[in-house]
């Protein structure tokens, strides 16, 4: 069997301070969100001000991250290479979710939604970002 670090309550509060901190040094307003291994959510917050909607897109990126083990742009691509086929799969095809690694294995995921894809993006790779140099771990980003 293998052991397999699992995402804290303070690991999200950490990462989504992160995030949040870089929409805010942006001007955006986003939902994030953070879920653990199995997809389950561990943080949910949604900015005054972000879309309505973004608060379950954010979610399912996150989600889609976890699913596949890796961001969530790879599927947007896929779709807009006209791979349209890629919409009937269980992810949101949407860029702004990426995933947690520790040891080669994911461990979560942050997803980011309420602006541009890529801004998006930007603003989950801060989160995850947060948990680099952590004292108890150390989460990479992995294409």
């Amino acid at each position: 069997m293998k052991t397999i670090r699992v995402l804290t309550l303070e690991d999200a509060r950490r990462m989504a301070a992160a995030a949040e901190a870089e929409a805010r040094r942006s001007g955006w307003n986003v939902s994030i969100a953070i879920c653990d291994v199995g997809g389950h959510a561990l943080w949910l917050q949604r900015m005054d001000g972000a879309p309505l909607m973004s608060a379950q897109i954010a979610p399912e990126k996150a989600r889609a991250c976890v699913l596949s083990g890796k961001p969530s742009k790879v599927y947007e691509d896929m779709v807009n290479q006209g791979r349209i086929a890629a919409l009937s799969m269980p992810v949101v095809p949407l860029e702004g979710g990426e995933p947690i690694y520790f040891d080669g294995n994911v461990i979560g995921a942050v997803g980011v939604s309420g602006v541009q894809a890529g801004q998006d993006a930007q603003v989950a790779r801060a989160g995850v970002a947060a948990l680099d140099g952590a004292d108890h771990l150390y989460a990479g980003v992995q294409s």
